[in-house]
């Protein structure tokens, strides 16, 4: 980026499967309103806002509309950002660029889901077309489904692997006082009563529909240092789209396609010098929407070798107090309020490189992040952030 961009500020709701307590203006306010007191900004110094949410899910359309005085936008320039899974990380990255390239000093991401104004499984049938895409027809848990099937056969992992890592995202999410389920799960028996959605994912296998948004505040380097005495900066980010997309082994029995989160790594590692990344990289908030493909995704990000992901689950690797903390916040099979979802996953890396993460802090010393997310067939978006430049 021509201009260095930090992340100032961050703020998000308490994160449920319904809030009917607030509207949604209200509910994303609070949001707003966290992320200023934690930059120590008002309204007034917010130059121009990025709003991010998949407003078919919701079934209320252009909704960043309808909170413009609750979010303090009045007459303020905006843009509005839905591109599936990924959207929360797009909006981040337009308001990189809109820093960097010096039109703003200060901007705004608000990301946001109200899952409980609509259906998340309806928005995302009504975009396929039955005929050319019948597994996206009865929804995202078939595709993964999928997934999980291919990793099972290519790798060897077992169910007791997945397990491990629901585990692993409850413990975390227990100890994160904004993440939605958390179900204080005591092993592998709680797990395995969970039922089937499609074989082999069960529920507790797959993610939450969350109500919840998070915001994050962004500013030039020269504004971001007299801001905030621990400012986050967002060293680099790259994006890979693959379409058409087959999952695994129903598309490549071999195992051997490059998929669009091996090109987003390889490209975002060497512009960063990045040749090992458990040593180089202290910490990974990764967008899992399944257990499954957690396991999938340590590959896929290089964290370890091909049909080998299972194994960092099963040495504790990726545990909080592990070599190589992965989603210390629970995740997104704890919290999934869609637009927001990525949102979170690099507000999460800030507050660990910055040391605030609370009780879901990790035991080591957080001096650089990874923060991805995943959406559509197969779409891939990471960030680097870093302490110091």
């Amino acid at each position: 980026m021509a201009g260095r961009v930090a992340i100032v500020g961050v703020g998000q709701t308490h994160h449920t499967s319904r809030r009917d307590d607030v509207n949604l203006p209200e509910m994303v306010g609070e949001a707003v309103r966290a992320a200023l007191a934690d930059a120590q900004l008002s309204i007034k110094d917010i130059e121009a806002f990025i709003f991010s949410n998949m407003e078919a899910f919701e079934g209320i359309i252009l909704p960043d509309h309808g909170m413009i005085a609750e979010v303090g936008a009045i007459g303020k320039p905006g843009l509005k950002v839905t591109g599936g899974g990924t959207t929360g990380s797009e909006a981040v990255g337009e308001a990189c660029h809109l820093v960097s390239a010096g039109l703003y000093d200060i901007t705004m991401v608000v990301g946001w889901q109200k899952h409980d104004c609509g259906d998340a499984t309806a928005g995302i049938s009504a975009a396929a077309v039955p005929t050319a895409a019948k597994g996206m027809v009865v929804g995202a848990v078939s595709e993964f489904a999928k997934q999980a099937l291919s990793y099972i056969r290519q790798s060897g992992a077992r169910e007791e692997h997945a397990a491990m890592v629901r585990l692993k995202a409850d413990r975390c999410a227990c100890r994160n006082p904004y993440a939605h389920l958390k179900l204080g799960l005591k092993g592998l028996e709680d797990y395995l009563k969970s039922p089937y959605l499609v074989w082999p994912i069960r529920l507790l296998d797959f993610c939450p529909q969350s109500c919840g948004a998070c915001v994050v505040v962004l500013a030039s380097e020269e504004r971001a240092k007299k801001i905030h005495k621990k400012p986050v900066w967002v060293v680099d980010f790259e994006v890979a789209h693959q379409e058409p997309f087959s999952a695994g082994s129903f598309g490549d029995p071999t195992g051997t396609e490059t998929y669009s989160q091996d090109v987003a790594a390889e490209r975002l590692y060497k512009r960063n010098g990045i040749t090992d990344v458990r040593k180089q990289v202290d910490l990974a908030e990764i967008y899992e929407p399944s257990t499954w493909e957690e396991m999938s995704l340590y590959e896929h990000f290089h964290f370890c070798e091909k049909n080998e992901g299972w194994k960092l689950i099963e040495k504790g690797v990726t545990e909080i107090e592990g070599e190589f903390p992965v989603n210390p916040s629970g995740g997104v099979i704890a919290s999934n309020p869609i637009g927001a979802t990525p949102v979170i996953r690099i507000a999460e890396a800030a507050l660990q490189i910055r040391g605030d993460a609370g009780e879901h802090q990790v035991t080591r010393d957080v001096k650089t992040a990874i923060a991805t997310a995943l959406g559509g067939p197969n779409w891939t978006a990471m960030f680097l952030l870093k302490r110091s430049l």
